[in-house]
């Protein structure tokens, strides 16, 4: 069983920085393409920013330039930097990872529980 855990968020104020992780656990043999995604009430879940199993990594046009994601294949966890939040990147954030498994034979979607993110004015 694959299980993603994320971590680092919290209630900050305009301009402020926080650093989201996302550790994945269990049976893994490799890990594809890495995200992260974000819900704010009422709204749907979209996609803040992707990476890679190379690394190159893609943005929503709402966070470039303001955040960074990055990956550690060897630790399986995955990172998101953001810096000068604003109160409408508030929102609950998910982490997804493509995982192989030697149960499944193929390459599965996994999201983490969510962490919430509150970027107050």
């Amino acid at each position: 069983q694959v299980q993603l855990v994320e971590s680092g968020g919290g209630l900050v104020q305009a301009g402020e920085s926080l650093r989201l992780s996302c550790k994945a656990s269990g049976s893994i043999g490799n890990i594809n393409a890495m995200g992260w995604y974000r819900q704010a009430p009422g709204k749907q879940r979209e996609s803040v920013a992707t990476i890679n199993r190379v690394g190159t990594p893609n943005y929503a046009d709402s966070v470039n330039g303001r955040f960074t994601i990055s990956r550690d294949s060897d630790k399986k966890t995955m990172y998101l930097q953001m810096n000068n939040l604003k109160p409408e990147d508030t929102g609950v954030y998910f982490c997804q990872m493509s995982v192989w498994t030697a149960a499944t034979l193929k390459f599965f979607d996994y999201w983490g529980q969510g962490t919430q993110v509150t970027v107050s004015s």
